[in-house]
């Protein structure tokens, strides 16, 4: 068993290098020109990154705005008697609406709610799994759908928050089935 957990160690700590390794190697045996392809992929990233600019801007822009006004705290608060019958701790909601917005908005909430409740507490684990759960649904259709320039998202958007949200309800009844 010792031999096993050394093994998985020494694989986890040369998986990435060994694979920036193979796939140039590869493609030089097959005789892709593997700088030349670099650079021009580098190059049409640049491209996309400015393109996406100003979508990015605007969300992070809409983010705060949300969170600043205390659009967010009054939502809590119209949400927290449904969650509350449903056992999810509102602790977690700020979580769970900022996720879809945010990365790094919803890694500071999570970080706001292990330092204040610790991680072993049912709102630590809950929004832990909520994290994992759920996605940055808004930044990536900023970033997918804004690169191939699509404009009327809704049907996407819809069913990005509806896997949200079943990821929110599956975390939430998961961790309570568990840990409650």
């Amino acid at each position: 068993m010792e031999h096993l957990a050394i093994l998985l160690q020494i694989l986890s700590r040369w998986a990435l290098p060994m694979v920036l390794f193979l796939i140039p190697l590869y493609g030089h045996l097959k005789g892709v020109p593997v700088y030349e392809t670099f650079v021009e992929g580098a190059r049409e990233g640049a491209g996309v990154a400015l393109r996406l600019l100003p979508y990015l801007v605007a969300m992070f822009t809409a983010i705060e705005i949300f969170r600043q006004s205390g659009a967010m705290d009054h939502l809590v608060s119209l949400i927290a008697p449904i969650t509350d019958s449903l056992g999810i701790p509102r602790e977690v909601l700020p979580l769970a609406l900022v996720r879809p917005l945010s990365g790094s908005g919803s890694l500071g909430v999570l970080n706001q709610i292990l330092r204040q409740y610790g991680p072993d507490s049912l709102a630590g684990r809950m929004a832990s799994a909520i994290m994992a759960s759920t996605e940055t649904t808004f930044y990536v259709l900023t970033v997918y759908l804004g690169a191939v320039g699509v404009r009327k998202a809704r049907h996407c958007l819809t069913c990005s928050l509806l896997a949200d949200l079943a990821g929110f309800l599956a975390a939430a009844f998961l961790v309570r089935l568990v840990f409650g």
